[in-house]
């Protein structure tokens, strides 16, 4: 495994459309191991292949609920409610802003092995999913924030 370089806002590649995984191979296996330790390395809570600088429709998220979740050409068939609250980007350093998504998704995609699977997820998966699959669609989070952009405050120890 590897932590790969995040793509920071202003890349080229954070904005174009991802393609489909049509079959797993070695290379994208590694790909979704080195996705979660970057992510892991950065305090993230979702990753999306775009955001390591490859064009496939690979998601990864751990909301610390004991899951690490692998979504591979995720669909979006169903939302509910809404929230609105803090969302902050690893493509977009040092900075937040507050935003409104479904409460609750249901959401259809392959995991690792391809194999197709259906997830209902609400609260913060269900944001999670949301935030990344938009990055796939070569959106980010900036485009959708209710008011502005915000400096994330240093933590003080």
């Amino acid at each position: 495994m590897a932590i790969r370089t995040v793509r920071v806002v202003g890349d080229d590649i954070l904005y174009k459309p991802c393609k489909l995984v049509k079959v797993m191979t070695p290379r994208l296996t590694d790909l979704i191991d080195d996705m979660f330790e970057t992510m892991y390395e950065n305090n993230g809570v979702g990753l999306a292949a775009p955001q390591v600088g490859v064009l496939k429709q690979i998601v990864v998220i751990d909301v610390d609920d004991g899951n690490q979740y692998v979504f591979i050409n995720p669909e979006i068939l169903e939302e509910e409610g809404s929230q609105t609250g803090q969302e902050a980007c690893l493509s977009v350093p040092g900075k937040y802003g507050i935003v409104t998504r479904p409460y609750k998704v249901k959401v259809k995609a392959c995991d690792e092995r391809m194999n197709p699977f259906v997830l209902e997820a609400e609260d913060l998966l269900a944001r999670a999913i949301c935030h990344e699959c938009a990055h796939l669609k070569g959106e980010l989070y900036i485009s959708v924030i209710e008011g502005e952009l915000m400096d994330a405050e240093e933590e003080e120890e």
